[in-house]
């Protein structure tokens, strides 16, 4: 967002049109990846993101005020976490957590799969692509709704891969531990402390370097998923 707000004086009406599609593919997306957490826990055996009200695809119960406004503005933010004792988990803990984490981002590519069906049937078409100032100027209604969409279903993509990065605290790095044998799991797990210092300079390293070692890692995977899907 911070990087279209010249727009604002230029062109408002793109500019809010641009904030909204973005805004509600980022509510949704956060609302199914952190519902998706807490029906996967619920389902194997704990209540505890259930009885805190987290069994609700409501956006409100799931979105971090501070993590919301970080993602509107920079692109990086969070939503709350989604409580879960693993302890009581089915398969246990390792297998248990495993499948509690894949269930958001496999969420995502699901959402994001759904939005795209009437794109990629040609349903809903557009002559101007992402092109917000052509939208507006010249786009039609049907026009404006193949933008929310492609929005919903670029960023569910986006939310879907990183969330996979097998590092701490993303869900990749729960999935990877459930997916090793036992003595690798283990070894592992001792670069847990480490994960958010890695993921916090691969961020900065892309935002203020040309090279982006995020889109480096989840690029072509997410741009050959965007083709697929739309």
């Amino acid at each position: 967002m911070i990087w279209y707000l010249n727009e604002l004086s230029d062109n408002p009406e793109a500019f809010f049109v641009f904030a909204a599609a973005f805004a509600v593919a980022l509510i949704t997306g956060i609302a199914f990846h952190e519902f998706s957490h807490a029906w996967a826990a619920y389902e194997l055996g704990d209540n505890t993101a259930a009885s805190r009200g987290r069994l609700t695809l409501n956006p409100i119960r799931h979105l971090d005020p501070v993590g919301t406004v970080l993602m509107m503005l920079v692109g990086f933010g969070w939503g709350k976490p989604t409580p879960v004792n693993d302890r009581v988990l089915r398969h246990g803990p390792r297998r248990g957590g495993a499948l509690v984490a894949l269930a958001g981002p496999a969420s995502n590519f699901v959402f994001a799969a759904l939005a795209g069906i009437p794109l990629r049937l040609g349903l809903i078409d557009t002559r101007f692509g992402t092109n917000i100032d052509a939208l507006i100027q010249f786009g039609t209604g049907e026009e404006m709704l193949w933008l929310f969409l492609f929005f919903i279903v670029w960023f569910n993509i986006l939310l879907g891969f990183f969330n996979l990065i097998p590092l701490a605290p993303l869900d990749g790095f729960a999935v990877a531990l459930g997916a090793m044998p036992r003595e690798l799991a283990h070894s592992f797990a001792q670069l847990r402390p480490y994960g958010m210092g890695i993921l916090m300079t691969m961020i900065v390293v892309g935002m203020v370097t040309p090279f982006s070692p995020i889109g480096w890692l989840i690029g072509g995977l997410a741009d050959g998923t965007l083709q697929l899907l739309t």
